[in-house]
């Protein structure tokens, strides 16, 4: 075991929002929870951290090469969403190890902080990893609505934020920033890519069902982009809704042709039980984002199996990269990784990619932003690159949920929907990414 040093030759990990601030090589996921590491929960297998100091070549000064990388990871680690912070950052954790504990032949200290899925308390925290860790770059946030309120404090001083998952139409068009870019897909995509699919498959009538919020309106419009039939109810339902028979047995009556829905974290967990034990299932497919994944599928089990959904990924996407990383992760945290964890570990090699490409100099912020534009890196999806926007330009698909031979279930790939697909707000982006 490595110990604490003050020389730069060890990985220090910090966590906000509890007393203790560990500097050592310890459990990264317990820590970043803001657990305490003595007795408190941990994951199956503790990630240990490598990071002896190295002798660097002469592209970084001897002074340069002792500073830390600092890295500030805000995600939702507390209340009813917390697996899908604990994704990002064990997704993010396994990318730091994969690269021996260094970015750009620099050690690196990674800050992780709960936002608490509260936009104030977000604030409140990225404001302290900005004036008082001084990080290099912000990892995060999850939800939109967080993402909307850190994107300015964050991007007004002149730190890069890199986002793993959540991508509002509010940054991607005329209000893009040079200081943030994307490694998931614009929100609307995975709407639109289940949308397209309802078309092509000739189904004729549409039952949509989706939270009474921002999100569940905008994922009904990115369904609508590419479904020109007919929508015979387009019900919004309450967030906290817990008792889905009623719904269900209009859906039942009218006999729609399938169902489309939008329904995250506990809702989706709800819906597809009580879909399944209605019958429902086997009778009227259901089209759905954020419903069935991996952070679901634990709680869901055989009740989900056969149900679509629309991704830029899953866990069997054939290419080698991607093999390493679902077997390390499973290893690792002993469960199946998701669009979450996939999306943070590319996030940490975008950063280590941009670190390589000014040679572990920082200090141009234009020079580090295009080095992010390039995306050097080999990206766990495949084919990848950055739109003017700052958003991935990529393959998207759609996924069915399978049980495997091991009792674990997962996504799995059907069929390409689209490819090479940018989203529709990038031609208003006129910032210099």
């Amino acid at each position: 075991m490595l110990a604490a040093s003050r020389d730069g030759g060890v990985l220090s990990f910090a966590c906000r929002g509890s007393r203790h601030r560990h500097k050592l090589v310890l459990e990264y996921a317990a820590c970043s929870a803001g657990l305490d590491v003595t007795g408190g929960q941990t994951m199956k297998t503790q990630t240990t951290l490598a990071a002896a100091a190295l002798l660097l070549g002469t592209a970084m000064s001897p002074a340069l090469a002792q500073e830390k990388i600092k890295l500030g990871v805000i995600v939702t680690l507390s209340g009813p969403a917390a697996a899908l912070g604990q994704q990002v950052r064990d997704g993010f954790a396994l990318a730091v190890k994969d690269l021996g504990s260094k970015m750009g032949g620099r050690d690196v200290e990674v800050v992780v902080v709960d936002d608490e899925l509260k936009p104030d308390a977000a604030v409140t925290k990225v404001k302290g990893l900005l004036e008082r860790d001084k990080v290099d770059f912000v990892v995060g946030p999850i939800f939109s609505n967080i993402l909307q309120a850190i994107h300015r404090p964050v991007t007004e001083s002149k730190v890069f934020l890199i986002s793993p998952n959540a991508g509002p139409s509010t940054f991607a068009g005329k209000d893009c920033n040079p200081f943030f870019y994307v490694t998931s897909y614009q929100n609307d995509q995975v709407h639109e890519i289940l949308g397209k699919v309802a078309q092509d498959r000739g189904y004729k009538r549409m039952y949509l069902m989706v939270p009474n919020y921002q999100a569940g309106k905008d994922s009904v419009a990115g369904f609508k982009l590419d479904y020109k039939g007919e929508i015979v109810e387009e019900s919004y339902m309450p967030l906290n809704t817990l008792d889905f028979q009623p719904e269900l047995s209009k859906i039942s009556s009218q006999k729609p042709d399938a169902l489309f829905t939008f329904m995250p974290g506990g809702l989706g967990v709800n819906l597809v039980k009580q879909y399944r034990q209605a019958g429902l299932a086997d009778s009227i497919p259901v089209l759905s984002a954020f419903t069935v994944d991996e952070s679901t599928l634990p709680a869901q089990q055989d009740a989900a199996v056969g149900m679509f959904g629309g991704a830029n990924w899953a866990p069997n996407l054939d290419n080698p990269q991607n093999k390493k990383f679902v077997a390390a992760y499973e290893a690792a945290y002993n469960g199946v990784p998701g669009t979450y964890a996939f999306q943070a570990y590319d996030a940490a090699m975008l950063i280590d990619s941009a670190i390589k490409g000014v040679k572990g100099d920082l200090s141009n912020k234009d020079a580090v932003a295009a080095a992010l534009k390039k995306a050097d890196f080999t990206s766990l999806r495949g084919a990848f690159k950055f739109n003017t926007n700052g958003y991935p330009i990529q393959d998207f698909y759609l996924t069915k949920v399978a049980k495997r031979p091991d009792g674990k279930f997962q996504t799995e790939i059907v069929q390409r929907v689209f490819e090479n697909y940018g989203d529709r707000y990038a031609k208003d982006c006129k910032a210099a990414n």
